[in-house]
């Protein structure tokens, strides 16, 4: 898929686990592994903004396009 998820680079910015961010967003750490590994085929709106609030970012700093 050319959507790349670039999660790690975020909690590792912020300085925040997987486990923390699920928590924080009310997810599964199920379903937020799934997002991370780029293995999820479509997010919510809601979901997206929840992790820009926790992580204080944008929606382009999680996601990205590459050409196949």
């Amino acid at each position: 898929m050319p959507i790349a998820v670039k999660l790690d680079a975020q909690l590792e910015a912020k300085g925040m686990t997987l486990t923390e961010l699920a928590d924080r967003v009310g997810l599964t750490l199920a379903n937020m592994s799934i997002l991370k590994t780029g293995k999820a085929k479509a997010i919510r709106f809601s979901t997206l903004e929840a992790i820009c609030r926790e992580l204080e970012c944008q929606p382009g700093d999680l996601l990205g396009y590459e050409s196949e």
